[in-house]
């Protein structure tokens, strides 16, 4: 890069002083630390602006001397503009520097709120996946934790109503709490019960007046046991993750919704604890409304369960991966809200079961109604 404005400078000047007397190209000689700021900082800018101005006075001396008016002009307009372009590499560079602190610290922010999920808890291997719909954003209203207890994993995906930065801050509730609750409450209708009192509280203290009522989550979680093949979910408005097995099939667990956090407060009776069966080469899909609800030019649904369909064989990485590109090529490679996927994977295991919900096959994607879960 360095090269093109040093030519430039060579070329203009050997062609202005080819010229007749009457044709003037050193004033082009501007380009040379214009073309520098571009790509380096104020010290090399400033060096090719001093180039630039020593072949101008070269260009005088070989054409009528620099006492004349014209060159003298040239010579102090060329400085003054090369040390206007300097300074502005400068504030640049100085704000450039400062948004990149602001950058770091935000990343850094973000990644306490939102901790990467462990690859392997127990016998499941997971990977996640975040795609923020606000630019410069790592996270927003969608989120995910994950966490270890005696004989099992206990997994939580949610989506605060709005998305961006504005969202971070019931995220944050959310998931300060699902991490602390998930070790002090037996049964999954408890924890969203004590998720509920958490939001409650939160939005008494901080909701916005012209906003009452407004405020809420939606969040599924699961209850992963090591020595049972099976999976217990309890919703909170949030859709039921996918089941994926070897041979392009894919699950869609019954579900028995209760409503969103923060809409109104519940006891654990109030919410349901559905069971279906996980067995050992599954992978669970799960996932936020920004997914289904991403639109291509046309205004159609991202096609989730049949483009899911495709990969049941893959592992959780490469799967996300997969719905990563996917996703975004449907959407012409912008969201327009947040979207959060969990795909966990059970590793091999001398135990087996029978899927319950309903079938979706990749080929000619053929639904097949199943048994109804088990419900305690």
């Amino acid at each position: 890069m360095l090269m093109v404005p040093l030519v430039l400078i060579v070329v203009i000047t050997l062609a202005d002083i080819r010229t007749p007397t009457d044709v003037h190209l050193g004033p082009a000689l501007v380009i040379a630390p214009a073309i520098t700021a571009s790509f380096a900082g104020p010290r090399l800018t400033g060096l090719i602006g001093a180039l630039a101005l020593a072949a101008q006075v070269i260009i005088g001396v070989f054409h009528g001397g620099l006492t004349t008016t014209n060159h003298l002009v040239q010579i102090a307009t060329l400085g003054v503009l090369s040390v206007l372009v300097v300074f502005l590499c400068a504030v640049r560079e100085r704000r450039s520097a400062q948004l990149a602190q602001v950058r770091s610290v935000a990343e850094a922010a973000q990644h306490v709120l939102l901790w990467p999920l462990p690859e392997l808890i127990g016998p499941l291997r997971i990977a996640c996946l975040y795609l923020a719909a606000e630019d410069e954003a790592q996270i927003g209203g969608d989120l995910y934790a994950a966490t270890r207890i005696d004989g099992g994993v206990r997994v939580m995906i949610g989506d605060v109503r709005g998305k961006g930065l504005a969202a971070i801050g019931e995220a944050a509730l959310l998931l300060g709490a699902f991490r602390e609750a998930a070790h002090q409450h037996t049964t999954l209708p408890e924890l969203a019960a004590a998720l509920e009192q958490s939001v409650s509280r939160y939005l008494t203290d901080f909701e916005p007046e012209d906003e009452a009522g407004e405020r809420f989550a939606t969040t599924l979680l699961l209850e992963i046991p090591d020595d049972d093949n099976i999976t217990r979910m309890t919703s909170c408005g949030h859709p039921p993750p996918l089941l994926l097995s070897p041979g392009s099939a894919v699950t869609v667990p019954s579900l028995h919704p209760a409503p969103p956090l923060g809409v109104g407060a519940m006891g654990p009776s109030g919410y349901s604890l559905d069971v279906f069966s996980f067995e050992p080469g599954d992978t669970l899909l799960l996932y936020t409304d920004g997914v289904v609800e991403a639109r291509d030019p046309s205004g159609a649904f991202y096609p989730f369960v049949e483009r899911a369909a495709q990969w049941t064989e893959s592992n959780p990485e490469t799967l996300l991966h997969h719905v990563r590109r996917d996703l975004l090529a449907h959407a012409g490679g912008r969201l327009d809200d947040d979207a959060a996927l969990i795909a966990v994977h059970r590793t091999p295991t001398a135990h087996s079961a029978h899927h319950r919900g309903k079938v979706i096959h990749a080929d000619g994607f053929r639904h097949r109604a199943g048994s109804e879960p088990r419900k305690s």
